[in-house]
């Protein structure tokens, strides 16, 4: 099983962790990560794009000129889509880019980058985050002294909202709940602070 050092919030040591193998200890499965960023960037597309097909642009409705005798190919309306002004082929239409990715490929694409970031020694364990009033420059120099300055996400064992409001000023600072990780979130992230609280939650979801 791997150990991890656990961190105070001033960033001094204060012991270690022992992690469960079954979610930090497993060979990151490069292509399973991939689809599971592939599916949350789907999901998160808008899918708003709309253009005019031939029958929505208006006007068009005089033939241009009679079919024959002119030497010019013969022509129904100025809307067709070979002419200036007139609609598109295939037009594209609000649609939504969702599908749904299985359940067992998206747990083993969380815990191949979880695994990753121990691997990587980007994982930081704090024995508890938390501050007594919401305050961006308190939570700034939190992270600077557990040496997670950068891209990070901040994962707390329940929601909090003094953790939350405090970190949301922060560019490149995430915070989210062991409950609901996102593999794209991790993925993206430099530096994976966790409090130790948490990881109970984790194995009891993700396991």
């Amino acid at each position: 099983m791997p150990n991890v050092k656990v961190v105070n919030m001033s960033g001094e040591n204060v012991g270690e962790i022992e992690l469960s193998d079954a979610i930090f200890g497993v060979e990151p499965n490069e292509v399973v990560v991939h689809e599971a960023v592939k599916n949350h960037l789907a999901n998160c597309r808008q899918g708003t794009q709309s253009s005019l097909t031939r029958a929505e642009v208006s006007g068009g409705g005089k033939k241009p000129w009679k079919q024959k005798g002119t030497g010019h190919a013969r022509q129904g309306s100025t809307r067709a889509p070979q002419w200036t002004h007139g609609g598109v082929v295939f037009a594209p239409k609000p649609r939504s880019y969702a599908y749904v990715l299985n359940k067992k490929v998206k747990r083993l694409a969380l815990k191949s980058v979880l695994s990753a970031k121990v691997a990587e020694g980007e994982l930081i364990v704090v024995d508890s985050i938390k501050l007594g009033a919401i305050k961006t420059q308190d939570f700034r120099k939190f992270l600077t002294a557990v040496k997670a300055d950068g891209k990070a996400v901040v994962i707390t064992p329940e929601m909090d909202e003094v953790i939350i409001k405090s970190a949301r000023n922060l560019p490149g600072v995430l915070t989210t709940t062991a409950t609901i990780l996102n593999v794209y979130d991790i993925l993206n992230a430099m530096y994976l602070v966790v409090d130790k609280n948490a990881f109970a939650k984790i194995e009891e979801v993700f396991a």
